[in-house]
């Protein structure tokens, strides 16, 4: 057994999504900070989660990355204990939280649900973390980990993604495709004030071209949202024109900057990237996103390590396959976690 002070909370965050048609509406009110939704919007988006299943499965895959992590961190009776908490809706980042801190925590770790490190997106998840944490009459110390964009695992995963897809696309007869990373277009007006968001994710799309031979490379950026200010560029269907005009017969979407099957995945690219080129003549193939791949949970193990080892006196289970095999980590990388191509 381990002792409760030596307990080590892992809150993984995200936005969170709907889980059903009627929870689209209060989703987006929320995702927009109160402000008014119009009726078309929400048909929109209530259309578009109707063809992906009629809700968000990111929340179902959250919940098992973290089972997944805390049997790799633990290995059997281990000090971790990993919990989901969504910033913009449930399980609310507001309610998990103290519930995670009542279990008798030593130390609490906060891993956001993606690499890279943006003010928008993880900076947010860290404030309404901090703003739990206020209301706490003895709040446990907290680790942030910033970002884990560099962790080495990650980069290998992503490489086997790539190989993967590249082998389906050759078995189809095309031999030479474009590979088109791609990754939640931001402002570029963060970028100008410094946010690392746009270079963290440069710095890994080059660790991954390093376990790679020589390929056709592009970079584009997905669902910018619908504003007057400017975003970063090129779009992936500006991307996937050009490319269009140059005769290419199939590309290979390599979206790195998701860790899950979500809206953006199912149905930006899995649905309208693909039609869109299809419509041009060219055939679109899409990596596996890592969900709970062992080597991504890996690269999630090392990035809880580093800012929170292991109390003294336990050993952290090897990362041999063999061993997670056993501990049940590979039987989670179902294909029930692999959306529609």
């Amino acid at each position: 057994m381990v002792d409760d002070h030596k307990r080590i909370g892992v809150l993984l965050t995200a936005v969170g999504g709907p889980a059903s048609l009627d929870e689209v509406g209060p989703f987006l009110l929320d995702i927009r900070g109160g402000r008014p939704t119009s009726q078309e919007l929400i048909d929109e988006f209530r259309e578009r989660y109707r063809q992906i299943g009629g809700k968000s499965p990111l929340l179902e895959i959250s919940q098992a990355q973290a089972t997944t992590l805390e049997r790799r961190l633990n290995g059997g009776d281990g000090p971790y204990r990993c919990r989901v908490g969504m910033r913009n809706w449930r399980p609310y980042i507001r309610d998990v939280l103290p519930e995670l801190v009542e279990e008798g925590l030593g130390r609490l770790v906060i891993l956001p649900l993606t690499p890279y490190y943006s003010r928008r997106s993880v900076g947010a998840y860290f404030a309404a973390v901090k703003d739990v944490l206020r209301t706490l009459a003895e709040p446990p110390d907290v680790a942030y980990v910033e970002s884990w964009n560099t962790e080495p695992a990650l980069a290998g995963m992503f490489a086997s993604k790539i190989r993967a897809g590249l082998e389906r696309l050759a078995a189809q007869g095309y031999r030479d495709p474009v590979v088109v990373f791609t990754a939640h277009s931001l402002p570029k007006k963060l970028m100008e004030e410094g946010d690392p968001y746009e270079r963290e994710l440069a710095e890994t799309m080059d660790s991954v071209l390093h376990r790679l031979g020589p390929l056709r490379t592009r970079m584009a950026w997905q669902s910018a949202g619908r504003t007057g200010e400017a975003w970063l560029g090129p779009g992936l269907e500006e991307v996937l024109e050009e490319l269009a005009n140059t005769r290419e017969e199939a590309v290979l979407v390599v979206p790195f900057g998701f860790i899950s099957d979500h809206l953006e995945i199912l149905y930006d690219v899995d649905l309208e990237a693909k039609e869109f080129a299809k419509d041009r003549g060219m055939h679109l193939e899409r990596t596996d996103s890592p969900n709970t791949d062992v080597e991504f949970i890996e690269a999630m193990a090392s990035a809880v390590r580093s800012v929170a080892p292991p109390p003294s006196g336990w050993t952290s289970p090897a990362a041999h396959p063999s061993h997670l095999k056993k501990l049940g980590i590979l039987g989670l990388d179902a294909q029930e976690f692999r959306g529609p191509r």
